[in-house]
């Protein structure tokens, strides 16, 4: 009876459909989710700080990461896929919620959502899966989450905030490890790099979402900011100078992940290590967004007040995130090195902390100079493909 039900709830083979309703509906908590992340970016620009919504945001996306290949393996117009989207999609409402005080009262609360969703969707799939060969992947990552279990709630009921960091940012970071090694599991062996569990249409699709996702959220973010002040000069400068952020981010986006999404570089992304690499990709690119969201909220404040150098370097590192992702993005998928990305990256953490001090809106307009040059090499760079790609069809 048991095994009978594999079939039913596995995606078809080839299976080419698109994400389905439910998974785009799942995305939008993470608006919100996004927006507490970089709330709380906004008011702690410390090392400590963070520090502490880099793991936070490590956690929140790997639920997010582990439903993309939940849905990618399994239908997800099946009963018991869409029990399981719903429950992450509210227990990743509570993790939001309980951002700002993580390191304070709610840290039981953070580290109950989050391994309750893992848990329950690692008993979920053993259950359905059993007898079958695909078993194996929900047993890995049971154990392996078994294992950093213990320190996510060592640390969520230690009352000292820097050792609950330093034991989350241990746990999150073999979260992370144990899935690029193939999560290797005593008698079960690993799930090799090479193999093909993926399917490179939907988790690219699913990718693109979740970043369109981020940058909505600091279009939200920079509205309501603005329609709490006056419409002064500079706030209008601010706003003018954030939104064109957002659309080069876009653009340069969208210009590579729609060359991407053509075979025979879609296909790379079956595979468990390119797959992986996309995902991690993806995540330093969201990171980006969020700290540009971030650093938008205090360049509003005061726009041509004088910025400290580690506040400058706060501004221009958002899109020297979304740079570096996009550079490991056409990397594990293509193979190619963009090298406007490391040149722009360089150009914006370099001459910065040499324009000291400086209004607020002088390294926000820089990046936006940064990014448009980005932008216009882009062009040039699909123009000399399409001819090459051209020459080598005749």
């Amino acid at each position: 009876m048991t095994t009978s039900r594999v079939p039913s709830v596995l995606r078809k083979q080839g299976d080419p459909e698109p994400p389905t309703f439910l998974e785009l509906f799942f995305d939008l908590v993470y608006i919100f989710t996004f927006r507490r992340l970089a709330h709380q970016l906004d008011q702690s620009f410390t090392a400590v700080g963070m520090l502490r919504v880099a793991v936070l945001l490590l956690a929140t996306w790997w639920i997010w990461e582990l439903m993309v290949w939940l849905t990618d393996l399994f239908d997800p117009r099946q009963p018991y896929i869409q029990f399981l989207i719903i429950l992450a999609m509210f227990g990743s409402l509570v993790m939001a919620l309980v951002v700002p005080s993580a390191f304070g009262g709610s840290g039981w609360i953070f580290v109950v959502a989050y391994l309750g969703i893992i848990f329950t969707r690692a008993a979920v799939l053993i259950t359905l899966t059993r007898g079958s060969p695909v078993q194996a992947r929900s047993v890995r990552l049971a154990f392996w989450f078994g294992v950093t279990g213990f320190a996510w709630f060592a640390g969520a009921f230690v009352p000292d905030a820097t050792v609950r960091l330093v034991l989350w940012a241990i746990a999150v970071t073999t979260d992370y490890t144990a899935a690029s090694i193939g999560w290797i599991t005593p008698r079960l062996g690993r799930t090799s790099l090479e193999s093909r569990i993926f399917t490179g249409v939907h988790v690219s699709e699913r990718h693109r979402q979740i970043f369109i996702i981020a940058l909505g959220e600091v279009i939200l973010s920079n509205g309501l900011k603005f329609t709490s002040t006056r419409f002064e000069s500079g706030q209008w400068a601010t706003l003018v100078t954030a939104f064109m952020a957002v659309v080069l981010l876009f653009l340069i986006y969208a210009r590579q992940s729609r060359r991407l999404l053509a075979p025979p570089a879609l296909w790379s992304m079956d595979r468990v290590g390119p797959g992986i690499v996309t995902a991690y990709a993806h995540l330093i690119m969201v990171a980006g967004v969020v700290a540009l969201s971030a650093s938008d909220a205090f360049v509003a404040l005061r726009p041509v007040g004088d910025l400290s150098t580690v506040e400058a370097l706060a501004v221009v590192a958002g899109p020297a995130l979304v740079l570096f992702g996009t550079f490991l993005f056409e990397r594990a998928v293509s193979g190619q090195i963009l090298w406007s990305r490391p040149i722009a990256i360089v150009v914006l953490l370099g001459v910065a902390p040499w324009i000291d001090p400086q209004p607020a809106l002088v390294p926000a307009i820089g990046a936006d100079v940064v990014l448009a040059g980005v932008f216009a090499s882009d062009i040039v760079f699909r123009q000399r493909w399409t001819r090459s790609r051209a020459g080598s069809l005749t």
